[in-house]
């Protein structure tokens, strides 16, 4: 259990781990990061000299390592934070915060070489699972999500020296309640940068605002030039066998660079409706032009609402 207090830790970590080759944790045991009272002190995403919360666990350098049956609760800030580390498995790992919970990413990832997450259950108040840059060759399968802002990738782009991002796979995932369903962001007047070979497939969506959201346009707070476009290319990007319930009407929103469009994008068997009062479901595109095969509910890069198939 840690202290209730944030202003006693010296760092910005309760339990740290690093430099470790062939870690086993397991026992079913909880971190419980008391956060509940630190939660509205958290400004950091309007103020960049902002006081930073500590994160529960950080693996640091960690290799070939195994995290088994373990609870993380409450945390401060991020739950877990994975920087520079190969080999990394999170199985049956739980994430329990409630959604008022601020800035308290699940897992969030960043340059490292094969994270599995597997088989979880993620519930917080920011991004079950968030990727920063250089994550490479990162499965999430089987997890539940929500409460929380989905599975995101990014924001990218804001800092000079980005690493690519290159093999994600989010596959047989659930997503209940969450303010986003699958996605990907990037700042625009942006640093360059690329994200590669990400697929998104076998999903169900229950109740999810933006099911399935690429949006290059990220700017909250109004902190950058949205008249210049990102310079991060996305590429090679799939959406299979995504279906459930939209609690907004855009249900497919693909916003990319018209500095640099998405390229290779591919929409198939998409399933998605939503019941509000602005009638069916639609779709909204800009700089893509995805392949597109089987079911396509909402039409596919179609402002017009229909629940027929493309061809």
């Amino acid at each position: 259990m840690a202290p209730e207090d944030p202003t006693v830790f010296k760092e910005a970590t309760w339990v740290s781990i690093s430099y470790v080759d062939g870690l086993t944790m397991f026992g079913g045991g909880v971190f419980d990061g008391q956060g509940a009272s630190a939660w509205g002190q958290n400004d950091c995403a309007k103020n960049k000299n902002c006081v930073k919360l500590p994160i529960n666990i950080r693996f640091h350098v960690v290799k070939n390592s195994l995290i088994q049956d373990i609870t993380t609760k409450d945390s401060k800030q991020f739950h877990v934070n994975v920087l520079g580390c190969s080999n990394i498995t999170f199985q049956s790992f739980t994430v329990s915060a409630p959604e008022e919970s601020l800035n308290t990413d699940g897992i969030h990832i960043g340059r490292s070489d094969g994270v599995y997450i597997l088989d979880s259950k993620i519930g917080t108040g920011d991004d079950c699972v968030s990727l920063g840059d250089g994550s490479n060759n990162v499965k999430v399968q089987g997890v539940t999500c929500g409460p929380g802002h989905g599975i995101s990738i990014g924001s990218l782009g804001k800092y000079r020296n980005e690493e690519p991002i290159l093999g994600v796979f989010v596959t047989q995932c659930t997503f209940a309640n969450t303010m986003n369903g699958v996605r990907i962001k990037t700042w625009p007047a942006s640093q360059p940068g690329s994200a590669t070979d990400i697929h998104f497939e076998d999903i169900t969506m229950d109740n999810v605002g933006n099911p399935i959201l690429v949006d290059q346009e990220y700017c909250p707070w109004n902190q950058c030039d949205l008249s210049v476009p990102s310079r991060v290319q996305l590429s090679t990007l799939s959406f299979k066998n995504i279906r459930g319930t939209s609690k907004t009407q855009i249900a497919v929103k693909l916003i990319c660079s018209s500095g640099l469009p998405c390229d290779e994008v591919e929409l198939a068997d998409i399933d998605l409706t939503y019941n509000g009062p602005e009638g069916p479901a639609i779709s909204q595109c800009s700089n893509v032009h995805p392949a597109l095969s089987g079911v396509q509910n909402p039409a596919a890069c179609s402002s017009e609402p229909t629940g027929e198939a493309a061809p």
